[in-house]
């Protein structure tokens, strides 16, 4: 596997006021309740692919309501943001920390910014290579891409830089009658997946053309879901391809406009978690992709990204027993909210030896016994 998020210690952001996530798994599910801030997890790690993929963390600040609103309790409890992730390769680690601070009239600068290479033993004292302060976007792209920073360890910047600017949250929920995934994508759209799906018919037209194979097996995978589904029905005309879908009661094509919001999330999910490697990020981020979808479309969906975790790191976040019940307690990260803050605790197996003898994981959910219920 590529390098994946070992740790992530958090201060200040939104409602994470002081959250750690430690001994992550390549399979991730974070339960809670509404607010809990399994949300908010994503979207930090959102914000990092802004940072680092588009250097735009001031626009996204700022369409995201300004800082104030960013910082947990706003401004006048909060003044600062406080990061530090580690990435794991084999016996290898790469630290990234950095610290935004609020300042005039309602933005975020750097406070701080620095990163490290550990690797083999007795590696716990390695020196930081500090990026400087008072900058707008992250000196972290710089030093793995230019010369500006010539003199720090260019390779471990590159390789912090290429595992987090991937961190797109993939969320299928907008479906209305102007979201994109109803529109007609254009054909040079077709390589990775977007994050809402827009550009699915173009994805799923070069499939056709150049791996039939990974074609054909998302569509029986849509078969088990999607009574009376046959096979897309895509074809380009002027540069643009439009999603249709052909029935086994018909030969008329049915386009996406009069299609159900959970057969396309259906159509999302599944080309997605049966995308190859190399169309993926090396972290997978999904925010409740149950969300529409029948029982037993949500058992197949699971099973996939088990199937996915073996490649990829995936974190999920999820208000789904069903979905729960296919990963296990050390998989599991229990979310709850006191005084505004998001409070997160692991589960020790042990604790729970006798329950799962009777319990599934989403049943010891539903009855509260591992707490993260309103």
């Amino acid at each position: 596997m590529a390098p994946m998020i070992e740790s992530l210690h958090v201060r200040g952001f939104r409602s994470l006021a002081d959250v750690n996530l430690t001994d992550l798994t390549s399979a991730t599910v974070l339960i809670g309740a509404n607010g809990s801030g399994k949300s908010n997890i994503l979207r930090f790690l959102h914000l990092l692919h802004y940072m680092l993929a588009q250097r735009r963390l001031a626009r996204l600040v700022e369409q995201y309501g300004g800082a104030s609103d960013q910082l947990f309790d706003g401004s006048d409890a909060t003044d600062q943001i406080q990061a530090e992730i580690t990435l794991k390769s084999g016996r290898t680690r790469y630290d990234y920390r950095f610290t935004l601070e609020y300042a005039y009239p309602d933005r975020l600068i750097f406070g701080e910014e620095a990163f490290r290479h550990r690797a083999g033993k007795g590696y716990e004292n390695t020196k930081w290579h500090d990026l400087g302060s008072a900058h707008r976007e992250a000196n972290l792209v710089l030093a793995a891409q230019s010369n500006e920073f010539s003199h720090l360890d260019k390779t471990a910047a590159a390789a912090i830089v290429r595992v987090l600017r991937q961190c797109i949250v993939f969320q299928f929920h907008n479906t209305d009658y102007r979201s994109a995934i109803r529109r007609g994508a254009r054909l040079k759209s077709g390589g990775k997946l977007k994050f809402d799906a827009g550009n699915l018919a173009a994805v799923l037209y070069r499939m056709e053309l150049e791996d039939l194979k990974r074609y054909e097996r998302i569509c029986r995978y849509i078969q088990r879901i999607l009574p009376g589904f046959d096979q897309f029905d895509l074809v380009e005309h002027e540069g643009k391809v439009a999603l249709r879908w052909l029935s086994d009661w018909s030969d008329y094509g049915i386009g996406a406009h009069l299609t159900s919001d959970g057969s396309l999330r259906t159509f999302a999910l599944v080309t997605l978690l049966n995308s190859t490697p190399e169309m993926l990020p090396d972290v997978v981020l999904l925010d409740e992709p149950e969300l529409g979808l029948h029982p037993a479309a949500v058992t197949l969906i699971g099973s996939m990204i088990q199937s996915l975790a073996l490649q990829k790191q995936v974190i999920v976040a999820t208000q789904s027993p069903l979905l729960v019940d296919l990963f296990s307690l050390e998989q599991t990260r229990i979310l709850e909210l006191r005084h505004g803050r998001t409070e997160i605790r692991e589960v020790e197996p042990a604790e729970y030896a006798q329950w799962l003898n009777d319990y599934s994981t989403g049943e010891l959910w539903q009855r509260n016994l591992l707490g993260g219920r309103p």
